[in-house]
């Protein structure tokens, strides 16, 4: 196969910067799956916030910066059906992946150095037991992944383990494009972030939670990978509309918005509203083929039910979550809700 090319990008433009962007109506009113929150939310996201701090040797401002982002109160809202030590070793996940996901995406441009991390913490994904190491962000996966295997069934293990080696390999390839500014043109992009999104990994989540154990013939079955495949791009999509202002600060072209922009020459709120539109029809393919979802008999038919569920929590909870926590829109979140609009964030000194 003929690898896709990438496009170097250099962006010059004589026009005024936007002053920013208006969120499309879709998010706030037409979109139709429950929300639930897990009633062990707020004990599990005061200790998963500790748990982080502790970890990763957090100091200030970052300790604040990272208990902001709420990530227990994420875990219990794409989690609602957890218990409590299994929603708190979903909530140490996400703790840890926010952590890992700036160090990569915005404090490292070296791709050794994101190789260097990938080899370490799947060491510690593959023997948390027995793996020795000093780096901070491996023994945190020793931590909650330790946990993670009391109850996983093998099933979901070895997914948990594989998605997120998917997700180690693309965020390296990210490093390296970011470093060669190199900017994929939409398809390339659509197709790295399905990795990237740390989605899959996220998935395998549902199983461990429910304590599910999920045939192979299942979760290779074409309709539940066009569930998956749906609900991974309306979360990205919906992400990348989030987390522009804060990217755009940093000259991060990762996301879809700049892509639009830059490969179809989309302005701003052009670029904003597309991204809305193909959101729309991610849950739209969900439902569709949600409509055809085969049986494959009564016990596992009653495993699926409980996973489909789980994929239309995550979708649910990861919008609601994105206006209850500071990452995307800081202090101004609750006005960006009601407002739809979002003011743009002067660039960072480069």
């Amino acid at each position: 196969m003929t690898p896709t090319p990438t496009a170097t990008c250099t962006v010059t433009c004589s026009d005024p910067e936007p002053a920013g962007f208006i969120i499309p109506d879709f998010f706030f009113n037409d979109f139709h799956y429950p929300f639930q929150l897990n009633p062990n939310c707020y004990p599990v996201e005061s200790a998963s916030a500790e748990w982080l701090c502790n970890e990763a040797h957090l100091v200030e401002p970052e300790k604040s910066k990272y208990i902001s982002l709420r990530a227990g109160y994420f875990a219990s809202a794409v989690y609602p059906h957890a218990d409590a030590f299994h929603l708190r070793v979903c909530s140490d996940f996400l703790s840890w992946s926010f952590k890992l996901d700036d160090w990569l995406e915005i404090d490292r441009y070296d791709v050794n150095d994101a190789w260097g991390v990938r080899d370490c913490c799947m060491s510690a994904f593959r023997d948390p037991i027995n793996f020795q190491t000093e780096r901070y962000s491996a023994k945190m996966c020793k931590s909650f992944f330790g946990r993670y295997m009391e109850t996983g069934s093998p099933g979901c293990v070895e997914r948990f383990i594989h998605t997120m080696d998917l997700w180690f390999i693309s965020a390296a390839k990210e490093v390296d494009n970011r470093a060669k500014g190199h900017v994929d043109d939409v398809e390339s992009y659509i197709e790295l972030r399905r990795d990237l999104s740390g989605c899959k990994a996220c998935f395998a989540l549902i199983e461990f939670v429910n304590q599910l154990d999920l045939p192979n013939d299942v979760v290779s079955h074409p309709v539940i990978m066009a569930l998956e495949e749906s609900t991974n791009d309306f979360i990205s999509w919906s992400n990348d509309i989030f987390s522009y202002n804060r990217e755009q600060s940093h000259h991060s072209t990762h996301n879809l918005v700049a892509v639009l922009m830059i490969d179809q020459g989309l302005d701003l709120q052009g670029a904003i509203d597309r991204c809305a539109q193909l959101c729309k029809s991610a849950t739209q393919r969900f439902d569709e083929n949600l409509a055809i979802l085969p049986s494959w008999g009564e016990e596992v038919d009653r495993q699926v039910a409980i996973y489909v569920q789980g994929l239309q929590s995550w979708m649910a909870g990861s919008l609601n979550w994105s206006f209850e926590t500071a990452r995307y829109f800081g202090k101004d979140v609750h006005t960006v809700k009601r407002d739809r609009h979002v003011k743009l964030l002067p660039k960072k000194p480069l």
